[in-house]
Parts: C-alpha cells; structure tokens; sequence
C-alpha cells in the first residue's frame, strides 16, 4: 500500500464516494419504489447500478482492492461513448436522455482515468504473474 501516495488513496475515495453519491441519487430512488412502466432492461440496468453503488462503498475503505470496479466504469462507459453516444451526436440525434448519459459518460472518462494509479494497475493487473492453475484429481 505504502508504493500509493495519499493523495491518490483520497482522490480514488473521493471518485468512489462520486459514484456513491450519483448513483444514490439517480438510482436508488427507482430501486425502492419501481415505476409501474419500467421495462425489463431497465429494471436489469437499475440493479446492476445499484449493486455498483453498493461496491463503491467497499471503495472508500478498500480503494485499492476495488480498482476493478473502476476498470468496470470505464470500460463500459468508454464502449457507450465510442458505439453509441458519438454515432448519435454525430447524427444530431442525441435526445434529452441520451445527451445526458453522454455527460455523464464523458465525465467518467475524465475523472476515471486521473483517479486510477496506473503505474500501480499496470504492475498488479498486467504485468503480474498469473494465478497458478489447480489440477483436479490428480
């Protein structure tokens, strides 16, 4: 733990506690109380931003064991971006609802990227041994 600065544990802390806190907001309210009119992937994309909300919060006390949840944000919002949201724009048919999620996606992109400490990932992620594999019955 002592190869990440301080800084860093409080600026990943503080992007786990931004999710947190959005999610909470945005999420959670549909969660506990569903519009009768939710449609099936939507209900499956509310719980799966719920149970990332709850991980979160495992962030702001473990931040570096939870740096996969961070890897998770920006891969899927990198994929959102690139295959949905800049075809739409480029379209000029980016609606009130997708334009949000293009904020909020281009945020993530911003702040993701300057929270995680890469040189840490790149040397535990990658460049890591792999775990052994186990040989069964024998």
């Amino acid at each position: 733990m002592s190869e990440i600065s301080t800084f860093r544990l409080y600026a990943l802390r503080a992007t786990y506690l931004l999710m947190v806190v959005g999610l909470g907001i945005t999420n959670w309210p549909m969660i506990v109380s569903p519009p009768a009119d939710l449609s099936h992937m939507s209900s499956v994309v509310r719980a799966v931003l719920g149970a990332v909300s709850l991980l979160a919060l495992s962030g702001l006390r473990y931040p570096i064991k939870m740096l996969p949840l961070l890897f998770f944000e920006l891969i899927w919002k990198t994929i959102w971006v690139i295959a949905y949201g800049l075809p739409l724009w480029s379209a000029g048919k980016l609606d009130a609802g997708t334009s949000e999620t293009m904020m909020a996606c281009v945020l993530g992109l911003v702040i993701f990227p300057l929270a995680i400490p890469w040189g840490y990932a790149f040397r535990h992620y990658l460049k890591a041994p792999a775990d052994r594999r186990v040989r069964r019955g024998g």
